[in-house]
């Protein structure tokens, strides 16, 4: 690795640390932000420290805010009998871009996972338990929206198994085959969700 001044060292190590940044992108970031005008880089520190000391989790659904209970949550025009599980605040703003679902959200912080030692206690599947039974909202549909991997799919039938007793509707979002995707390029799993989840035309 090159050798700079300490205090660039220091900068390309931080910004290695980011996920999916290695060391040639941390570099060339750093090097950006030290050609930016002092201001520049002054607010782009400063928005950076902001967002750290101002975002919490919403005491209702678990996604990260500025403000509690979160905007969605406290939303009137939200339809609040249907409560879409999500892994990860991300996941939200992915739900949020199609401006299709217009219900509530509950944040799990992760997926079940017994290979790293991630079990139910581990993610936010107590608070969704607690709000169902005290919430002020007539849930009559949990849309479990887990992603399509090993842990997903384990999160989403333990959530299942946990809700059945409850009568509460559950479903589950529908995985397969990507607009414009190739059948030919498909694997068996994502033919086998894509049959799954077919409907009439």
């Amino acid at each position: 690795m090159a050798r700079y001044a300490p205090t660039i060292a220091r900068l390309v190590s931080e910004l290695e640390r980011l996920p999916g940044v290695g060391g040639k992108t941390a570099q060339r970031l750093a090097f950006h932000i030290l050609g930016l005008p002092v201001e520049k880089a002054e607010a782009l520190a400063n928005a950076i420290l902001d967002a750290r000391h101002s975002t919490m989790l919403c005491t209702t659904c678990c996604n990260l805010t500025d403000t509690d209970p979160c905007e969605i949550c406290s939303s009137a025009s939200r339809d609040r009998s249907i409560l879409c599980v999500v892994e990860s605040p991300r996941d939200v703003a992915a739900m949020e871009r199609i401006r299709e679902y217009h219900g509530l959200y509950h944040v799990l912080h992760g997926a079940i996972n017994p290979m790293q030692g991630i079990g139910p206690d581990r993610i936010r599947v107590k608070e969704l338990l607690s709000r169902l039974r005290t919430t002020e909202d007539t849930v009559t549909e949990v849309v479990l929206a887990t992603n399509p991997t090993v842990e997903g799919e384990a999160t989403a039938m333990y959530i299942a198994r946990l809700l059945k007793p409850a009568g509460i509707r559950t479903t589950r979002i529908a995985h397969g085959l990507p607009v414009g995707g190739d059948l030919e390029y498909a694997d068996e799993v994502t033919l086998s969700k894509a049959m799954e989840g077919r409907r009439e035309i």
